[in-house]
Formats: C-alpha cells, sequence, structure tokens
C-alpha cells in the first residue's frame, strides 16, 4: 500500500478540527428516533462532498454511501447510529443541545462523526481498496423496533461479507479500545404488568383488595427467578423500573401498573425468564383475590461477535495500536440493535474508550451530564481506517 497503517494517523490528525466541528453540530442538534430528517441531510450533504461515493436513501432518515475500489474483493460494512434520546441535557459547555427534552446522552454524535470522517479518508485512498466499503448512517437505534432491522430489509447488507461498529464507551478510559469475541451485548426485552384489585378507603383496607400491596410483593419475588431459578454462571438481570399506582393519599387504587426490562444472552432464557414470571404473577395475585394482565416483549437479540472478524479486527487494531492498547473486553447487560446486521453477516462490535476523570467526564450513558472526550474520535476514525484498508488491500 502506498499508505501504510502507521501514517494512517497523520491522515486523521489533518481532519481532526472537522472531527469536533461535526461532533458539536449534531450535539446542538439532536433529533429523536425515527424522527432524524436534519440529521440525515446534514450527513448527505457533507459526504457528496467527498469523491467517489454513491449515496442514497435506504430508509427516510438513514444515509448509505458506497465506496467502490480499483480493484475487486470483498465488500465491509461499517455502521453509525444517528439517533439521539429523550433527556434534558444538564451540562454547561458551549455546544449543549438547542432543543430542551431532547440530547445526545449515549455518543450517536460522535459514532456520525467518526464515520464521516472514515468515510473522507477512505474515499480519498480508492485506488488502494480492493473490494467495496459501505457506510452506514442508521436511524434509531435507541427505540425498538430499531433503525438496524430496518436497513436490512431494504437490502443494503446484500453481499456484504462483514460488519464492524463502535460504540464510543464512557466507563473506559480515553486511549483504551475494548475488542471481544463472542458475547458481548445482551438481547432488551421488555415487560408490562398490570395488576387489578378492588379500590376503596385506606383506612378500610379490610373492605379493598389492595393491588399496592399485592405489586409490591410481585416485585420482591420477581427477583427470586435471577437468584434461585437461573444457574449462576449465566448473566441476567430483571428490573423493575417503573411502578404506577394511586392518585391520592386516602385512597387505594383500582389497578398498578409495573414496567421493566430483562437481559439476557442465551435464547433459551428468553422464553424460560416470561413463563417463570408469569408463574409468580399468577400465583400472587389469585392468592389475594386479585387479577392481572402480563405483556413480555422481545427486544433486539444479543451481540455476539464473531470470531474470524473479530480476530482480524484485533490484529488491525494492535498492529497500529498496540497491545497496551488494545484491551479484552468485558460483556455488557446494554441492548443494540448492532446484532441486526449480525443475523445477516459475520461482524464485530467494539468499544472506544471515551471517559476521562481528570476533564470530569465520568457521567454514564443516558445521563443529562453525559458527554465524551472529544480525544476519542480520531481514535475511532484511526481504526476504522485502519480496519478497512488492513480488510480490502
Amino acid at each position: 500500500m502506498s499508505v501504510e497503517l502507521s501514517n494512517i494517523r497523520s491522515l486523521v490528525q489533518q481532519i481532526g478540527g472537522e472531527l469536533v466541528t461535526w461532533r458539536r453540530h449534531l450535539h446542538q442538534n439532536p433529533e429523536l428516533s425515527f424522527e432524524e430528517a436534519q440529521t440525515a441531510q446534514f450527513v448527505y450533504d457533507t459526504l457528496s462532498t467527498f469523491p467517489g461515493l454513491e449515496l442514497s436513501r435506504p430508509t427516510k432518515t438513514s444515509v448509505l454511501a458506497r465506496l467502490k475500489g480499483a480493484q475487486p474483493g470483498p465488500t465491509l460494512a461499517i455502521r453509525a447510529d444517528m439517533d439521539a434520546l429523550p433527556i434534558t441535557e444538564e451540562n454547561d459547555f458551549e455546544f449543549i443541545s438547542n432543543t430542551p427534552g431532547k440530547m445526545h446522552a449515549c455518543g450517536h454524535d460522535g459514532h456520525t462523526a467518526m464515520l464521516l470522517g472514515t468515510a473522507k479518508i477512505l474515499s480519498q485512498l480508492a485506488d488502494q481498496i480492493h473490494g467495496e466499503i459501505r457506510f452506514i448512517f442508521q436511524h434509531a437505534e435507541e427505540l425498538f423496533p430499531g433503525g438496524a432491522q430496518e436497513i436490512v430489509n431494504a437490502g443494503v447488507m446484500e453481499g456484504v461479507d462483514a460488519v464492524i461498529g463502535i460504540h464510543l464507551w464512557s466507563p473506559l478510559e480515553v486511549g483504551k479500545i475494548a475488542v471481544r469475541s463472542g458475547p458481548f451485548m445482551a438481547a432488551p426485552d421488555t415487560f408490562y404488568i398490570t395488576i387489578r384489585g378492588q379500590g376503596g378507603h385506606a383506612a378500610m383496607p379490610h373492605t379493598t383488595v389492595d393491588p399496592v400491596v399485592i405489586a409490591a410483593q410481585v416485585v420482591t419475588n420477581l427477583q427470586h427467578i435471577v437468584s434461585r431459578n437461573i444457574d449462576p454462571l449465566d448473566p441476567i438481570v430483571l428490573s423493575v423500573t417503573q411502578f404506577h399506582a394511586g392518585t391520592a393519599h386516602n385512597v387505594i387504587p383500582e389497578t398498578v401498573e409495573l414496567n421493566g426490562t430483562v437481559r439476557s444472552f442465551k435464547p433459551e432464557l428468553r422464553t424460560e425468564v416470561p413463563r417463570l414470571m408469569e408463574q409468580i404473577v399468577k400465583g400472587i395475585t389469585e392468592a389475594h383475590g386479585a387479577t392481572y394482565e402480563f405483556r413480555y416483549e422481545q427486544g433486539y437479540r444479543p451481540v455476539i461477535n464473531d470470531e474470524a472478524v473479530t480476530q482480524r479486527v484485533r490484529d488491525a487494531l494492535v498492529e497500529v495500536f498496540g497491545e497496551e492498547v488494545v484491551i479484552e473486553g468485558d460483556p455488557h447487560m446494554g441492548g443494540e440493535d448492532f446484532s441486526a446486521y449480525q443475523s445477516v453477516t459475520p461482524g464485530t462490535f467494539f468499544n472506544v474508550g471515551a471517559g476521562n476523570a481528570a476533564k470530569g467526564i465520568v457521567y454514564p450513558h443516558h445521563h443529562p451530564k453525559f458527554t465524551i472526550d472529544e480525544d476519542a474520535l480520531p481514535i475511532g476514525v484511526e481504526a476504522f481506517v485502519s480496519i478497512a484498508l488492513k480488510t480490502l488491500s
């Protein structure tokens, strides 16, 4: 190659200012899942200034850029998500969200900026590429059923041999890259429980069937599933996150609504856990003369990184960054619709550190004060470019 892997860093440094500008523009102008019209247009307009890209809109709020190399070869897809979250930002830097109630609180602004930078660099190196690169700017990662499945349904992954993606990760210190083969992110399922009793005066509870007390027992007993029904070596989380009941201090309500999430990796647990949950809800409500409704919705598939693709990615990253930077990643129970791509082609998803305690960048994802260390942006671009050139040269 006329551009050696060791020289990619200088190419990335040349666009460092643009990476920050793009990321801050996106951060100031967040759009929620399936509403990313202006974000997609910004991406499309920016990509149109790069040479050799074939641009299209697979869905209303997504963008695809295709770069065909000078020689035939495999096809690599690289994905970034673009949507924001329904959170009011509490940061005080100069480029905070312009829209109250909407915020980039998960790093997707950085993901989009990194893929724009990757496309800019690789579009100038088409003569060195053997094969094709598809840059996928995806909508609606944060809201099930997610944008990735729509992208797959639109045929974007047809003919793709491998897919890669990065998540900027605030729990990981900037300067580190975490790569892992096998299970990496969990399947995020959701449950909804309604318990119906008989309301009445709080001073005369004996005349009621109190759904609050019943629901409290349900919440407590649901925790026994993980601690007593599941193999301790199987990672799983069951969290009740919403408890809605009542309108006044002296009224026992008619109903209680419980909502929450279950996170797991094994397909069989996604069948067994809801069965156990309903068994508990049914037993407790019937014992107290109440009734219930139970609904369980499966979310995204778990992210399972392909062993061969992951090894190629790790090798490319170690060659550029060194063994001390590229570490073994830990699986986490967050969900990601990147799994939709992995359902149709081998792929790997990895973390680039974006936290920095010295700068006060310590808040978790989805927090009103979440942000990223922008020093992570060139690291992500260098990773993407290095992997692409290593794979397609």
